[in-house]
């Protein structure tokens, strides 16, 4: 819910910015360009997978895709194809927030670890990443901050 409230595709009560600019200043396309949510299960209404993307320029093969995956139909991913590709395409939006719920869920450890390299790689690039994961292991390894949501409230996870 915190993750959808912040790229305000939900009802919400409060305020957020990003470079000094209101989310409620812009238009909610505009805030959703520069603050991407990417959901644990992604949605797909195009046929081919090339027609997802904006730009001729992804490289599929950083998530141990082949090139000619582009040329694909939809319909014939796996759910962790879809899912790699899923990344692929909010990256490609070029946000400046990302936002993650169990991006890598369904994912085995070789394609886990892929994605974890991905976002490290852009995170050293000046993206910000909020990243919602139930997996202890990889919020140690990818985290510079932890926190738990429960029913006491939000705290810093140490």
């Amino acid at each position: 819910m915190l993750l959808r409230a912040i790229a305000d595709l939900d009802p919400n009560e409060g305020a957020i910015e990003l470079d000094n600019c209101t989310r409620d200043s812009i238009s909610p396309e505009q805030w959703r360009r520069q603050v991407t949510y990417l959901p644990a299960e992604s949605f797909w209404w195009n046929a081919t997978v090339a027609e997802h993307f904006e730009h001729n320029d992804t490289d599929w093969s950083e998530l141990g895709l082949p090139q000619q995956i582009a040329d694909w139909q939809v319909s014939r991913l796996s759910s962790g194809e879809r899912q790699r590709l899923a990344l692929l395409r909010a990256l490609d939006h070029q946000p400046q927030v990302l936002l993650l719920d169990e991006v890598t869920a369904n994912l085995d450890e070789d394609n886990t670890l892929k994605v974890e390299a991905l976002i490290k790689s852009r995170l050293e690039q000046g993206l910000i990443v909020i990243w919602v994961s139930h997996d202890r292991a990889q919020r140690e390894r990818m985290a510079d901050l932890s926190f738990l949501i429960d029913d006491n409230g939000f705290h810093k996870v140490a």
